[in-house]
């Protein structure tokens, strides 16, 4: 069997944490801010964890995990 290439995408998108939960940036903060206020701004700086649904779809696309 060949090896399995990770997507492009979720290199660039995804980071694993030490427990293997997945991170990801969150969407809505490049443009047009003024247009939201400052609690949306705030609350969605940084980074969260997604969901272990979505997770799972990324850990398929990333078999080897992410470095």
């Amino acid at each position: 069997m060949p090896k399995l290439k990770t997507k492009s995408g979720v290199k660039k998108r995804f980071k694993f944490t030490a427990s293997g939960k997945v991170k990801h940036g969150v969407a809505g903060k490049r443009h047009r801010l003024i247009s939201h206020n400052s609690k949306y701004i705030r609350t969605n700086r940084g980074t969260s964890v997604l969901s272990e649904a979505d997770a799972a779809h990324v850990r398929l696309w990333a078999p080897y995990g992410l470095k």
